[in-house]
């Protein structure tokens, strides 16, 4: 039986992401019959974590790697662990997001959608691009829940922007540009904080509320979405949701360009400087169906939903080399 630690951490700063994708790996390696243990923090990230209960994985703040087969770290704060994990008797995969969580590894995995040229720091194997985005069971599901929807006559819009209370203020300016469209809509806004709500035009509907398990139920009912560049962005392609982005933070640039030079989603620009383009585009997903419909079905067949499987497959393989 294989023996793997996935070690990822989350926080109100950090958000929920890096515990979103180690809950991916976990069920998919669970139903493999793989041991695994989940090592670090799930501040912020509870209703994520309870997954792990539901898998019987334990959820410890540290372990050591000794006695395990793999070790995946998802993690940006964390240095050169190689040397150690090896010393261990243990593989190292390393998940990377461009530059941001590099470290030498086994194995190395980037899931973004355009990942620029990496040095050679003697890495092992590389597995790179959105063919290895990992997953949750919940959201392959709701992939397949949406199949055949119909949309809603006054479209459905989730607004689902990172993890912390620091982003109430972006989100603030994202209902003012979606206020600003002038078009009818209801929103879900999930967000941690106290965003200032407009006041709305006739036929306009915000709902807040803060992030929660109840959010996949929400995207499988949503016409448009409006997200940061991270993990949520990849669900939200592998879901077929149409999607305006914007850059939340500095380690989302690659991403967001990416996502936008292959047609995943419309870009909104950088959440510091929304202007009247963000407000244009999203009149143009609220109003314009056929553009909606573009988006999902290309951002559907680059996201496909069997990125866990395809490292894992090669875990096994290097087991036994």
């Amino acid at each position: 039986m294989t023996k793997l630690v996935l070690r990822a951490d989350a926080s109100g700063t950090i958000g929920a992401g890096h515990v979103s994708r180690m809950v991916a790996y976990a069920e998919r390696a669970v139903a493999r019959g793989w041991e695994v243990v989940f090592a670090g923090r799930v501040d912020n990230a509870e209703w994520l974590a309870d997954r792990f209960g539901e898998l019987s994985v334990p959820v410890v703040p540290s372990a050591t790697f000794e006695g395990f087969d793999a070790v995946v770290v998802d993690h940006y704060g964390l240095g050169e662990l190689r040397e150690e994990v090896n010393a261990a008797g243990a593989l190292l995969v390393s998940i990377e997001d461009d530059v941001f969580g590099r470290r030498a590894a086994d194995l190395v995995v980037d899931c973004g959608f355009m990942p620029a040229p990496r040095p050679d720091d003697g890495s092992g194997a590389l597995l790179r691009g959105v063919a290895y985005a990992p997953m949750r069971d919940v959201v392959r599901s709701a992939r397949e829940k949406r199949r055949g929807r119909e949309e809603a006559e006054r479209p459905h819009v989730t607004v689902v922007l990172g993890g912390g209370t620091e982003w109430a203020g972006t989100v603030s300016a994202l209902l003012h540009a979606l206020r600003d469209t002038e078009l009818p809509f209801v929103a879900d806004v999930l967000v941690r904080g106290e965003p200032v709500v407009p006041e709305v035009v006739p036929g306009q509907e915000f709902r807040v509320q803060p992030p929660g398990p109840g959010l996949l139920d929400l995207l499988v009912e949503t016409d448009v979405a409006v997200s940061a560049a991270g993990v949520t962005l990849l669900e939200l392609c592998c879901l077929g949701v149409p999607t305006g982005v914007v850059r939340l933070v500095d380690n989302q640039e690659t991403g967001y360009r990416g996502a936008l030079e292959l047609g995943l989603a419309a870009g909104l620009g950088n959440a510091a400087a929304l202007d009247d383009d963000a407000v244009e585009t999203l009149r143009t997903l609220l109003r314009d169906t056929e553009a909606r419909w573009r988006f999902s079905e290309t951002a559907m067949s680059v996201v496909d939903g069997q990125g866990v499987d395809r490292v894992l497959d090669r875990i096994e393989q290097m087991g036994t080399e």
